[in-house]
């Protein structure tokens, strides 16, 4: 790189981030790494020369990068237009592309939050990171989800005999901690499901069936961002990029392993819940029934008076007892037992 062209670098780098959204700003950070250690500089030019010179690497971080940025970093990197479409825009499935000199690694991450009410139910909240690996450089681009470049941070310059040092370093931590999230959220939907399961089967009359539909969605979006990263994660290790040194690839079979385990738990959660919801439909079906029963069984009882009264109301001469003195009092006694023989009657078949 010429001098010329550091000088164009920081140009069009400060004048893409000036014409950045005024509601969406860019995380604009960068750093130089050698060995592990992150490197003091000052100019972004300067540490874009000696990181193509061999030099360490550059790790560039974005957060909702805007068109005008991704094009001025896409024309000094030599990105693909189409990955930088997809980090302008997002991409909601996990993958890996290989183009020419880089890779195009994109991770769906997710998160746990806690509900606030008995109504809300716990929400399993998504985002995406856009991961570009090069020979020298590497560059993260967030899409909503919350904010792990700290613990990222914190992995790659944690001290490693075997892992190679480079660009591919932090892929690999991008991807543990997004794996990390993967496996801290199946242990809380297992927890979930675990609840609603007692739920479901206590001593309730009519069990919560609302609550499993619930984590059932939950479950189905969490299944989303899981399925599609186990390809991309095998490919890493079974396939040769120059991007991924050899030493690496055991460690991105660990990960490839781990991301197994959590589709297996999810896909078992499924089942679980799907037997549950089953039984808590049955379990309603029955209360529905009892309710009727009970509703049958009233109505029933109350038609005994409603008819004698039907008939007695009538505006007719001859008509049994009308003319009797005992006659209102027989009519309700009569009633009065019919009621309480239907009442016994019920009771016996237990439908009251």
């Amino acid at each position: 790189m010429t001098s010329s062209d550091q000088g164009g670098w920081g140009a069009t780098a400060a004048a893409a981030d000036q014409r950045e959204s005024p509601y969406v700003p860019p995380e604009w950070t960068w750093a130089r790494y050698h060995a592990g250690e992150r490197l003091p500089s000052d100019d972004l030019a300067d540490a874009v020369a000696a990181a193509k010179a061999g030099d360490g690497y550059l790790w560039l971080g974005l957060h909702n990068p805007s068109q005008a940025t991704m094009s001025s970093l896409g024309a000094h990197l030599g990105l693909h237009e189409l990955a930088i479409e997809d980090a302008v825009h997002g991409h909601r499935r996990s993958k890996l592309e290989r183009f020419d000199d880089h890779l195009f690694f994109v991770v769906s991450t997710v998160a746990y939050q806690e509900r606030a009410t008995d109504a809300q139910p716990e929400i399993v909240t998504t985002g995406e990171l856009m991961i570009f690996l090069g020979d020298w450089f590497v560059m993260t681009s967030r899409h909503s989800g919350p904010s792990r470049m700290p613990e990222v941070r914190a992995q790659v310059e944690q001290k490693s005999e075997d892992m190679p040092r480079g660009p591919s370093r932090v892929l690999y931590a991008c991807l543990e901690v997004a794996i990390d999230d993967f496996e801290r959220v199946a242990q809380q939907m297992e927890d979930d499901v675990e609840d609603c399961e007692q739920l479901v089967f206590d001593d309730r009359s009519r069990p919560d069936v609302e609550r499993p539909y619930q984590i059932k969605r939950e479950l189905i979006e969490f299944r989303r961002c899981v399925a599609p990263l186990c390809a991309p994660l095998t490919a890493l290790y079974t396939r040769e990029f120059d991007q991924i040194h050899d030493n690496a690839k055991p460690y991105f079979r660990e990960l490839a392993e781990r991301v197994q385990a959590v589709r297996e738990t999810v896909l078992a959660l499924e089942d679980q819940l799907t037997n549950i919801l089953q039984a808590a439909l049955a379990r309603a079906s029955l209360a529905d029934n009892r309710d009727m029963r009970k509703i049958s069984a009233a109505v029933a009882i109350v038609a005994v008076p409603t008819t004698l009264g039907a008939v007695y109301g009538m505006n007719f001469d001859n008509m049994p007892e009308l003319h009797w003195e005992y006659g209102y009092f027989a009519v309700l006694g009569v009633s009065g037992l019919a009621m309480i023989v239907l009442y016994l009657l019920f009771r016996k078949f237990r439908w009251l």
